[in-house]
């Protein structure tokens, strides 16, 4: 497979920062405020990054009913939304430089399953707003990530995306899209079928860009 590519699509979770912390905090807060003897950790969190909404609530709030675990959820996400402003997260070595080199050469969009107005947040927190084309999350329209990310090669006319992510998930996704996946070791889950694979995002950051640049000189 070529490296002809036109644009890069980031999951967000796992591969441009971690703010699982965050994230927990906002439940704790919840359940304090709502006298519910519960605690949650980062650690198991960890370990439910990237699903999508439905089945991430079964394994938070497993015991409530459906329709409640969505209620509960708005709630916790709003507490969610104003830690983010306040707090952030922690944006992995690299992302910062990375997204404003590669932006020069490529269209850069995110497609993540979180709730709807993560990304934004995410984006005015790590202030790489002049840098992202457009972005899509799962919380937006119920959409499982490949459709999302079909419907951002549809709007913008991608011809050759790739898919930047952290888990299995991430991959069974872009095969699905039809479109190369990169895998990002340092994230929350492992994969063993992959395009390309990093430790970091720098080193992710510099092949893109040589590979650019190896294109010009030709």
């Amino acid at each position: 497979m070529n490296e002809n590519f036109d644009s890069i699509i980031f999951d967000m979770d796992g591969t441009l920062w971690d703010a699982v912390n965050t994230y927990a905090k906002s439940w704790n807060i919840y359940f304090y405020k709502n006298g519910i003897n519960r605690k949650i950790t980062k650690k198991v969190l960890d370990n439910l990054m990237g699903l999508e909404e439905s089945l991430y609530l079964e394994q938070v709030i497993p015991e409530f009913p459906s329709g409640k675990r969505k209620e509960i959820y708005r709630d916790v996400i709003n507490l969610q939304y104003g830690l983010i402003e306040k707090e952030g997260g922690h944006l992995y070595d690299g992302v910062f430089d990375g997204i404003k080199k590669l932006s020069e050469y490529y269209q850069l969009f995110i497609v993540s399953n979180c709730p709807e107005y993560t990304i934004r947040c995410f984006i005015k927190w790590s202030k790489l707003e002049n840098y992202f084309k457009d972005s899509i999350s799962h919380g937006e329209n119920l959409k499982p990530k490949f459709e999302n990310i079909e419907l951002l090669k549809k709007k913008h006319k991608l011809s050759l995306p790739i898919y930047i992510g952290d888990t299995d998930s991430d991959r069974i996704q872009s095969e699905k899209a039809n479109i190369p996946f990169v895998f990002m070791d340092y994230g929350f889950g492992k994969s063993d079928n992959y395009f390309l694979k990093f430790s970091s995002f720098t080193n992710f950051t510099n092949h893109m860009l040589q590979y650019n640049a190896s294109k010009i000189s030709l």
